[in-house]
């Protein structure tokens, strides 16, 4: 694992009902004794920003690739992608899990491109946690100067990305990856939502 990441310590941030797993029947027999379908089982991921997929109802497995991404977008990657489950949703992408490598991909159907986001899930699940912490905790403060606010805010979002693009490269590698879509989104103030103390600073 790239990062050391633990459910107690997530657990103690959002809360356990916060904590989204997937259990180890959903994925397919060779990704189901890997590290990552391990993590995604037994450590989870904050709910919110990052949508976890539901096992099929019937079978209770994940869908494969081949099941929800046109073939024209695994140009470029193995040619075992089609059998890689689909673990998640992040904006406009799904996430998909290659068993061999650990890797998790994105992949845009309305773009049909692919790409690799993250390392190993350890560095997914530390993406997600410190930028729904972000949208949980922070707040702007009761002073007048917003634009100060919104500076530190953006030092946050700074911070997620230096300190994970010393360990993993990937999911800040240019301006074009989700994350990097999401990060700008959030030192914009567009992902306050509910009753957060940055939503109740914006909106009132």
């Amino acid at each position: 694992m790239l990062f050391d990441v633990d459910r107690g310590e997530l657990a103690d941030t959002f809360g356990e009902h916060r904590l989204a797993t997937l259990p180890a029947t959903a994925f397919p027999p060779l990704a189901a004794g890997t590290e990552g379908a391990r993590l995604l089982r037994a450590v989870g991921v904050p709910t919110g920003t990052l949508s976890l997929r539901a096992p099929d109802e019937e079978s209770g497995r994940l869908s494969l690739l081949r099941d929800v991404v046109d073939g024209a977008a695994f140009e470029g990657v193995s040619a075992d992608a089609g059998g890689w489950p689909v673990i998640g949703w992040l904006l406009n992408a799904h996430l998909a899990l290659d068993p061999g490598s650990g890797t998790v991909y994105a992949l845009d159907p309305d773009e049909e491109t692919v790409r690799e986001l993250h390392t190993d899930v350890s560095s997914l699940v530390r993406v997600t946690a410190r930028f729904q912490w972000l949208l949980d905790k922070f707040t702007f403060g009761d002073d007048a100067d917003e634009e100060a606010a919104f500076e530190r805010l953006e030092r946050e979002v700074d911070r997620v990305r230096r300190e994970t693009g010393d360990v993993d490269p990937l999911p800040f590698q240019d301006d074009e990856t989700v994350w990097s879509v999401v990060g700008e989104e959030i030192a914009m103030g567009q992902r306050f939502k509910g009753d957060s103390p940055g939503a109740r600073s914006l909106y009132g």
